[in-house]
């Protein structure tokens, strides 16, 4: 079972621990919850076996939040102690305070939190990374998704010590907005990251500025009115011209090359999560990887599959979104190569049965295959599943035995 969370009802190890609990004690499983590196990536890789370090950054808004991060000593066998630092853990929306009932947004926006589109940091995700790093993490995996903010990683770097400062030396505040006023980079305070491999896991390839840009594409997302938009564009678009500029960047020297990629704000995945991309490939010259199978690799996918006769994969949603690189297609191709049959569960799915083919799966079970109302579906997600599974899963599986 390598299922991602069911968003909103089921961690991925609880979708895992449902199936197989509707397939019997009868079928041998193996569970190995997945995702892609956004929401719940902490999670999934702690239920393989990563450790679970806890410990108090700063949210989205400023305020304290408890934040995790996952740790390996070698995940890859290589001996290569390993951070998995999942960007929403810290500077997530589901961090962002609640909001009032009835509140105006724009449409589209994120529901049922205080959305601050101009003024949300990532600086509580730098902080992680500073504290996998002091612990002693040579390689360092970012995922990225469902961030709260548009800041192009000025806050995540903050949190790594650099400093970002207007005309007169002052620090400029939090957010994207402030941005507008950048004038100077100093990086004579970044903590020393000089031997960390830098990996971002994301499958998003949009570039920092412009029409299909952080702040045009997710702005909305996140509460930024079309004003807004523009007042992002206008900060993020200052912050690749002064990092561009070696004269704008003080101590970019002084890191054994780490700060050596300024100009990137054209490269895909730049304007992954509110600009976060920029920042990592910007500051911390990180490699940029497919979010689902980098991260596949790293929990040992392949060698999990051998011996297996059926994968069964899923989330809460099969759609469009899941062909475009989402941790079921991304199983699947893994699945492919190994030549193991796969299917999936969802909460619900639009895909037909030739677009499921097309992405290498054999069928697709549903909990509105059982139970029409959606409300329920995501109350009752764990029992309905456990089901779902024993009604229309197990006797598929029984004919592969």
């Amino acid at each position: 079972m390598a299922p991602d969370k069911f968003k909103g009802s089921l961690s991925a190890a609880e979708v895992a621990d449902r199936v197989a609990a509707g397939l019997g004690p009868g079928v041998e499983t193996v569970r190995l919850p997945v995702a892609d590196g956004g929401d719940g990536t902490v999670d999934a890789v702690v239920a393989c076996g990563f450790t679970r370090i806890e410990t108090e950054v700063t949210g989205p808004v400023g305020d304290p939040v408890k934040a995790a991060y996952a740790w390996h000593p070698g995940p890859l066998g290589d001996d290569v102690p390993t951070a998995v630092v999942e960007l929403a853990e810290a500077s997530g929306l589901r961090r962002l305070p609640a909001a009032d009932p009835g509140s105006a947004r724009p449409e589209g926006a994120h529901e049922g939190v205080a959305l601050a589109p101009l003024t949300a940091t990532s600086r509580g995700t730098g902080e992680l990374i500073a504290h996998a790093v002091r612990r002693g993490a040579r390689r360092v995996v970012l995922g990225l998704g469902g961030s709260a903010c548009t800041d192009g990683g000025t806050g995540m770097m903050a949190g790594l010590g650099v400093r970002f400062l207007d005309e007169q030396g002052a620090e400029l505040g939090p957010g994207g907005a402030a941005l507008r006023d950048l004038h100077t980079i100093d990086t004579s305070g970044l903590i020393d990251v000089s031997g960390v491999e830098v990996i971002v896991a994301s499958d998003v390839d949009n570039p920092l500025l412009g029409p299909y840009g952080a702040a045009a594409v997710y702005g909305p997302q996140k509460g930024a009115t079309p004003a807004g938009v523009a007042v992002l564009e206008a900060g993020l678009a200052r912050l690749a011209a002064v990092a561009a500029h070696t004269h704008g960047v003080v101590g970019a020297g002084e890191h054994d090359g780490v700060v050596r990629r300024m100009g990137v704000a054209a490269e895909p995945g730049a304007g992954a999560a509110g600009g976060v991309g920029f920042g990592a490939l910007a500051f911390l010259a990180a490699d940029l990887r497919p979010g689902i199978s980098y991260l596949l690799d790293l929990l040992g996918f392949a060698r999990h599959l051998e011996g297996a006769r059926l994968v069964v994969t899923g989330e809460g949603a099969l759609d469009e979104q899941t062909l475009r690189g989402k941790a079921p297609a991304g199983v699947a191709e893994a699945a492919a190569k190994a030549g193991v049959p796969v299917v999936a569960v969802c909460g619900r799915r639009s895909l037909g049965e030739s677009e499921l083919r097309a992405a290498g799966i054999e069928a697709a079970y549903a909990l509105t295959d059982i139970e029409s109302d959606p409300a329920r579906c995501i109350a009752d997600a764990g029992p309905l599943l456990e089901r779902l599974t024993a009604e229309r899963l197990r006797e598929r599986v029984s004919t592969r035995s």
